[in-house]
C-alpha cells in the first residue's frame, strides 16, 4: 500500500482532445464539402428549371446565353437593327 502511494500519478483532463490545427483542418474540410454540395444543388435546380420549360423557351434561353457570353458578362445589348426587327415574345 505504501509503495503504491509513493508512485507519481499523472492524470491529464484532456487526454484525447483535438489540437487547434486538427480542428481547423476538419472545419476546412467541412466547408469544402458544404460548397461542393451547394454547387451540386444549384446545378440540379438549373437542370430542373430547364426541364420544366417547353422547347421554344429552352431554345430562346440558349440563344440569349450564347449572346451574353459572346458580348461579355457586364453588358448585353443587341445591335440596333436586331433589336428593331426582333420578334417580341
Amino acid at each position: 500500500m505504501l509503495a503504491l502511494s509513493t508512485l507519481p500519478i499523472r492524470i491529464v483532463a484532456q487526454e484525447g482532445g483535438r489540437t487547434q490545427k486538427q480542428q481547423e483542418k476538419i472545419l476546412a474540410k467541412q466547408e469544402k464539402q458544404k460548397k461542393k454540395d451547394a454547387q451540386a444543388a444549384e446545378k440540379e435546380m438549373k437542370a430542373r428549371h430547364s426541364k420544366i420549360q417547353d422547347k421554344q423557351t429552352r431554345k430562346r434561353l440558349k440563344r440569349q446565353n450564347k449572346r451574353a457570353d459572346r458580348h461579355g458578362s457586364n453588358t448585353h445589348r443587341d445591335p440596333f437593327f436586331r433589336r428593331l426587327f426582333m420578334r417580341k415574345h
